[in-house]
């Protein structure tokens, strides 16, 4: 049975990476040209959000969402969730409709094909570069406009499966005070259990997602930038440590 369940998994894992092949080959025309100017990226956006809940779907997964507090169409926002699974970003396009610019490692843009793409519409970060920093500001500001929000994983990596939750790293709330945009903190609980890095783990199923309600940030100074962080993790620690299946399955990387 464990073979079979092996094999299942592998053919499985294969599909994921067929279905992404091929569905971002087919949409190279499009991707051309709606990344040619930045004016086309809420028509970009929509085609992205399609095809995330392509890979999701066809995955055999489906989103359950619990949302606390409803987003404002026409205001900026700054996403931060848990990251477990290379589907979180997916599942972060895939819940919303208004257009989402992310904060993303620049060692993506050696992927071939999505890379080309990648680095067009996404605010990199070079860690060993100090002017990489400015940069991310720079860009930040003048793409947070009507209604543009951001996404950022501010563990800054895929943490291991025996970790609930990694520190977070200072760059996404020093941009939230910089701007003065609400930050939204999300918790993903499936993802490390149905979709982590392991090719011999995992399944369809249902991710679960509780966005939760805004921390506003007007008023605040870079002097808050601690104190904005560790309440940002406390409030996904918190909803992580109390869920039972992802810390049975933190229990279980543990041994």
């Amino acid at each position: 049975m464990t073979l079979f369940k092996n094999i299942f998994r592998l053919l499985w894992r294969a599909w994921f990476y067929i279905l992404f092949t091929v569905s971002i080959l087919v949409m190279i025309p499009f991707l051309l040209v709606l990344t040619y100017k930045e004016k086309y990226y809420p028509t970009f956006w929509k085609l992205i959000r399609t095809w995330s809940k392509v890979l999701i779907y066809g995955m055999g997964f489906y989103v359950e969402k619990t949302i606390e507090q409803q987003i404002d169409r026409d205001k900026s926002y700054l996403f931060c969730a848990n990251h477990a699974s290379m589907l979180d970003p997916f599942i972060l396009i895939a819940m919303s409709k208004n257009p989402i610019v992310f904060v993303g490692k620049k060692e993506l843009v050696k992927i071939p094909v999505f890379g080309f793409f990648y680095k067009k519409v996404v605010i990199m970060v070079d860690r060993s570069n100090p002017k990489s920093r400015k940069r991310v500001y720079e860009m930040a500001k003048k793409r947070l406009q009507n209604g543009t929000s951001m996404g950022i994983f501010p563990e800054g990596l895929v943490p291991t499966e025996d970790v609930i939750l990694s520190p977070f790293k200072n760059g996404a709330f020093s941009l939230a005070i910089e701007f003065q945009i609400p930050i939204v903190p999300a918790t993903y609980y499936d993802c490390k259990r149905l979709f982590s890095w392991d090719f011999f783990k995992g399944s369809p199923g249902k991710f679960r997602v509780r966005q939760h309600e805004f921390l506003e940030t007007k008023n605040l100074t870079k002097d808050d930038v601690e104190t904005l962080k560790q309440q940002t993790f406390n409030i996904l620690y918190k909803e992580l440590t109390n869920d039972t299946a992802y810390m049975e399955d933190t229990m279980k990387a543990t041994k």
